[in-house]
């Protein structure tokens, strides 16, 4: 889907994505507290950072020694719910807007990941990133990152309209079905090392 398309799907989409993230904003407000929005550098289009929002799905419990909890102990129930009904990824309509992302596209990954890519896993950086992708509708956090970036290739080899327009299709039923969806111990997924 080209940037023209992303910007009109996007525009017509904002009056009622921006009215839940509004009723989502004060869930995380009174269950999670403040912030109620999480950003991180992730790697855009050619490696190229960006700042990515997101809705807080954690607390920001510290232990003893005033370090946060290791993220397994701070996601709560409330949180997982915002993930697996990916209530938590709406505010990236703004990174949308803004030409950070597109619709459909590999999911945009740390910056610490990029010097690890092999050549052909390099190319995933060749599109900009997406809300969601042929990884997240063929398994999410439940396959490994060597099968994640072997689909996140297909996809830029295999790229249209038509392909766009069907990983936006199986994304809304698998989002209705809860399908794909790790169980807690893949939610947070374990860190890509090359």
């Amino acid at each position: 889907m080209n940037r023209l398309l992303n910007l009109i799907l996007a525009i017509g989409l904002a009056p009622l994505l921006i009215l839940i993230c509004c009723v989502v904003a004060i869930m995380v407000r009174v269950k999670l507290g403040t912030p109620v929005f999480f950003f991180q550098e992730r790697a855009g289009r050619n490696g190229r950072p960006f700042t990515i929002i997101k809705f807080r799905t954690m607390t920001n419990e510290l232990d003893e020694a005033g370090s946060l909890l290791p993220s397994s102990q701070r996601l709560t129930s409330f949180g997982r719910f915002l993930r697996r009904s990916n209530l938590d990824e709406l505010p990236e309509l703004f990174n949308i807007l803004k030409g950070e992302m597109n619709f459909v596209g590999p999911r945009p990954l740390l910056m610490d990941y990029v010097g690890l890519y092999s050549p052909e896993q390099a190319l995933r950086l060749d599109v900009p990133p997406g809300l969601t992708g042929w990884a997240q509708i063929n398994g999410r956090n439940k396959i490994s990152w060597e099968k994640r970036f072997e689909m996140d290739v297909w996809y830029v080899k295999n790229q249209s309209l038509l392909l766009d327009l069907k990983i936006l299709a199986l994304t809304a039923i698998s989002t209705l079905q809860h399908k794909d969806v790790g169980a807690m111990d893949s939610e947070i997924s374990k860190r890509f090392k090359g």
